[in-house]
């Protein structure tokens, strides 16, 4: 079968591998229709990603079709089109036992830790497939990318009405915005590139974008009647912008760091003190962030299509992948069919 691997940074090799065995009870065979380039995988070809070992075959943001299932009760067939959640926990761990599957003591994310689906054919467990009647094959490859949002805005438990900044308007971050407007909350934009402060204005209708340039609180402050946020989400993935988010957050306030960077990342205690503020890591996604996302895509609410602006076939991606790392192209999110 067609198979993508990252030898090592900066080189992609187009190779054929076996095709995997007959399904296991518990596991289905499914075909990789559409893959998502996420933002961890332009950093693994970069050479930054942590918690990344090479050769890997990377991609986890999959739309996938049915095979043949080895034995299941959970109502799925040779055929069902699924959103694959990649998070492969162990069920038994501490986090597990809490119902916190995506920060599984023994976590292995496919295309992180094990091989992904930049495949023709892959097997996962059945109870790692998110089925959907009505979503196409773009839509469903891009259910992960939304889940990393939906589950940083259920970790905040915002207020309807609620004053949120989010700085860095990426993939991560649009989804962060959307799922925050979903709840109610008044969601101002902080972001660097003019490009995506006009798609979250013209797609998203963010009111307030700020470019992120230079000290923004006084901006914030005058934009917002005097106050600050009361919770900020930094999706950048930059350490210095992570840093700087402390200064955003109103008094009494959260800041949730969706982004990830392999740095240590540190602030100064007496201001986190004085200002009483509640930090908070978001990782991943569970299976209710799934459910959230995939219907919130079939009730029309969350509009994909100006999401995806480039993609490419399989045969193309070495080639092609080094030109979405430039902000020339605009890519916000690119799309790899097989």
């Amino acid at each position: 079968m067609k198979t993508i691997v990252l030898e090592r940074p900066g080189t992609f090799q187009l190779t054929e591998r076996p095709a995997p065995a007959a399904p296991a009870a518990g596991e289905a065979l499914v075909r990789v229709r559409r893959v998502g380039v996420c933002g961890s995988d332009l950093h693994a070809y970069k050479g930054d990603q942590p918690f990344f070992t090479y050769p890997r075959v990377v991609g986890h943001e999959l739309g996938v079709e049915i095979v043949s299932v080895g034995g299941s009760d959970r109502g799925l067939a040779a055929g069902d089109r699924c959103a694959v959640e990649p998070y492969l926990n162990c069920g038994t761990c501490i986090a597990c036992r809490r119902g916190k599957t995506n920060c599984c003591v023994r976590l292995q994310v496919l295309g992180v830790h094990t091989d992904g689906g930049m495949r023709e054919l892959i097997t996962v467990p059945v109870a790692k497939l998110h089925k959907s009647a009505t979503l196409s094959l773009d839509q469903l490859a891009l259910i992960e990318m939304l889940t990393i949002g939906a589950h940083a805005v259920r970790r905040a438990h915002l207020e309807p009405g609620e004053s949120v900044l989010v700085i860095g308007a990426g993939p991560i971050g649009l989804s962060v915005i959307r799922f925050a407007q979903l709840v109610g909350a008044d969601v101002t934009v902080l972001e660097l590139s003019e490009r995506r402060r006009e798609f979250c204005q013209r797609h998203l209708q963010v009111g307030r974008c700020l470019d992120a340039g230079g000290d923004p609180v006084a901006r914030l402050e005058g934009m917002l009647g005097g106050d600050l946020p009361t919770t900020v989400f930094d999706a950048t993935g930059n350490t210095q912008s992570m840093v700087q988010a402390l200064r955003y957050v109103a008094n009494g306030g959260k800041l949730v760091l969706v982004g990830l960077v392999q740095a240590e990342v540190g602030y100064p205690d007496p201001e986190m003190h004085r200002r009483e503020l509640t930090l908070l890591r978001s990782r991943n996604a569970t299976w209710q962030d799934f459910a959230w996302a995939i219907r919130m895509v079939e009730q029309g609410r969350i509009d994909l299509a100006p999401w995806i602006t480039h993609r490419a076939p399989a045969d193309a991606v070495p080639g092609e992948f080094a030109s979405w790392l430039d902000p020339a192209r605009g890519v916000v999110k690119a799309v790899v069919e097989f």
